[in-house]
């Protein structure tokens, strides 16, 4: 998360002033000032005028979703000049109303949580009551806009282990072992130290790496080396395992979502439609086939078809709702809903996996964290230089350092990620920082807590039921606790001495083994990964949703291409993976041969058996 927690959310009388002399339209939103088919702002029953033109609305492909799968998708089929698609986005897009011009508080990196905390382009998503987690509903934000969640995340590139890749080959996603998905992070990406057997030069997603030099992330780095950690110059390449230098979406200064990368520039072609601020109801079938399928605009019902395949890229939430509505799911529940059973298929909506992480603060005795800078007037002059130039504090995250660790003997590859912010997060940034401050992000990355979303009803307007089950198992407890001592003990370090004030949480009277087990369960939160609720596997697999080549199992032309459908969680940061899937399977609908680069070197540690 950006510590300016609030660059732009507190200037409604400074940004007034600026208006005329920017040029920009930058009127901010209330919290709950949503879209029209928000779902808890539209009415129960509503009389819609139906549009079902089929010859005029036909088109090849239907895209559910313009989010960091579907704008990829989008822009690769449509480079066909003889394929016609059709994109449909439940929010707006992210543009100003009326305008070319870019929404500055998605665009300018720093602004963050702006986007975070409120639901003009978030689906403002809720979990049931968490046993694990002190019965807590936890908030999960997911983009409702062009560019999806790559639109409202803290833009931090990480694609994970290689093992999480040969797992997922093991786990029946035959293909997609990472001989296969590396050519694909490649293709998609633009880096800007240049291109390497690990990293891509001509892919339309520009990274970055991080820059700013700030005192505090040099502390950080030289700690974690003094603690025992090796340094790694890319976590991305060939060894993850490491501290250093981030990977950040982030181009000339602006934020570089799929929208920015995919969708704007195929927009030109006379193949590719798009519509925005659209609630798609459901598929629409001939017996097993999918044809198209219903939504609503503008308070019309309409019908789109497609003669060859709908893709559902809407993610690990919307996508499983949308089989359910539609009849794809488990029989027996969606007979309770009285929705009509199209294919049993049990697996929709099971396995949700997500990352779950903790904030460890401490206090800064220097004033060198970003405290100072969300005040008003400061905040004011951060934002007139990203207006004028996209450079200073408003042009990152400041997310810029972490790293990744095996919490104990045995643990093949890293299970824990830190991500280090000198600055102080609270409540999802909904409360600004309170005093100068720096922490780290540190959660386990493989946990074995499973959880799963079902429909609450047969409205699709209505959020489903999402249980993310946290902190089920004590594997899970263990690794928690882990990630508060191993954190502890890397604050501990000399370099970081100039600077170590007292512990701001958990807090110095936390000690005992029982007291960070009962702070996790008070203070974890999402770390907004949530996935593989349309599981990848083999057709014999009763608990699998798609097979190897992303389409739905039992139906026919049918697919779903995003976060839903790994196999497992990644060992990181997921949207850099969910492009990845959306590049290859690109290739797969295409018919095109998957890219392969064989016998690309991973490190592997010699001690993984005996050493941490």
């Amino acid at each position: 998360m950006s510590p300016l927690l609030k660059v732009v959310q507190n200037w409604n009388v400074s940004v007034r002033k600026m208006r005329k002399a920017t040029g920009f339209i930058m009127k901010p939103y209330a919290l709950k000032n949503s879209p029209v088919f928000h779902s808890q702002h539209l009415p129960r029953t509503c009389s819609f005028a139906t549009i079902s033109s089929e010859k005029e609305n036909t088109f090849n492909y239907i895209i559910v979703g313009a989010g960091s799968a579907g704008c990829v998708l989008s822009n690769r089929l449509s480079e066909d000049p003889n394929s016609t698609l059709l994109v449909l986005e439940a929010g707006p897009k992210d543009l100003l109303a009326g305008s070319k011009r870019l929404t500055w508080k998605i665009h300018m990196p720093a602004a963050l949580t702006y986007n975070l905390c409120d639901d003009k382009y978030n689906w403002y998503y809720h979990t049931t009551p968490q046993k694990g987690m002190n019965n807590r509903i936890m908030y999960w934000p997911r983009g409702r806009v062009w560019g999806g969640s790559s639109s409202l995340n803290a833009m931090v590139y990480i694609r994970g282990h290689a093992e999480d890749y040969n797992r997922w080959s093991r786990e029946g996603a035959v293909g997609w072992d990472y001989e296969h998905c590396l050519p694909y992070f490649k293709k998609a990406q633009t880096h800007e130290l240049g291109p390497n057997q690990y990293r891509g030069g001509n892919g339309p997603l520009h990274v970055s790496r991080g820059k700013t030099n700030h005192p505090l992330h040099q502390a950080f780095l030289e700690a974690a080396q003094q603690a025992g950690y090796p340094f790694t110059d890319d976590m991305n390449g060939f060894q993850q395992e490491g501290f250093g230098w981030m990977d950040m979406t982030i181009h000339k200064g602006q934020r570089w979502s799929t929208a920015s990368a995919y969708l704007r520039p195929a927009l030109s072609r006379p193949n590719l439609s798009t519509e925005v601020r659209t609630f798609v109801n459901k598929i629409l079938f001939q017996g097993t086939k999918a044809i198209g399928v219903e939504y609503e605009k503008n308070g019309q019902r309409r019908m789109a078809y497609a003669n060859k395949e709908v893709i559902l890229s809407g993610g690990a939430i919307n996508s499983p709702q949308l089989l359910m509505l539609s009849g794809i799911g488990n029989a027996d529940d969606l007979k309770k809903l009285g929705i009509p059973v199209i294919c049993h298929l049990p697996g929709v909506g099971q396995n949700l996996q997500d990352h779950l992480e903790l904030y460890v603060q401490q206090q800064c005795t220097r004033p060198l964290t970003l405290y100072k800078a969300q005040k008003p007037i400061k905040m004011v002059q951060i934002g007139l230089e990203w207006l004028w130039k996209y450079t200073g504090d408003g042009a990152t995250a400041h997310l810029e350092t972490g790293g990744f660790i095996r919490s104990r003997p045995g643990v093949t590859h890293p299970d824990i990620q830190f991500h280090f912010l000198p600055s102080q997060v609270i409540d999802h940034g909904r409360v600004p920082s309170q005093q100068e401050a720096y922490q780290v992000h540190v959660g386990a990355m493989r946990s074995t807590s499973v959880g799963w979303l079902k429909l609450k009803s047969a409205d699709p307007r209505e959020h489903p039921i999402i249980e993310p089950n946290y902190l089920s198992t004590e594997t899970d407890i263990e690794e928690f606790r882990q990630c508060v001592k191993l954190t502890r003990e890397i604050f501990a370090q000399k370099a970081l001495e100039p600077f170590r004030g007292p512990e701001l949480q958990p807090g110095d009277h936390i000690k005992s083994d029982k007291e960070i087990d009962a702070f996790v369960r008070e203070k974890g939160d999402s770390a907004y990964h949530p996935s593989c609720t349309c599981k990848m596997g083999q057709p014999s697999d009763p608990t699998a949703v798609v097979d190897h080549q992303t389409r739905v199992i039992g139906v026919e032309n049918l697919r779903v291409v995003d976060a839903s459908i790994m196999p497992s969680v990644v060992s990181g940061n997921l949207n850099a993976p969910t492009i990845m899937i959306a590049e290859k399977a690109a290739d797969i609908i295409k018919g095109l041969p998957s890219l392969c680069d064989k016998g690309i070197p991973v490190y592997e540690p010699q001690t993984w058996e005996t050493q941490r």
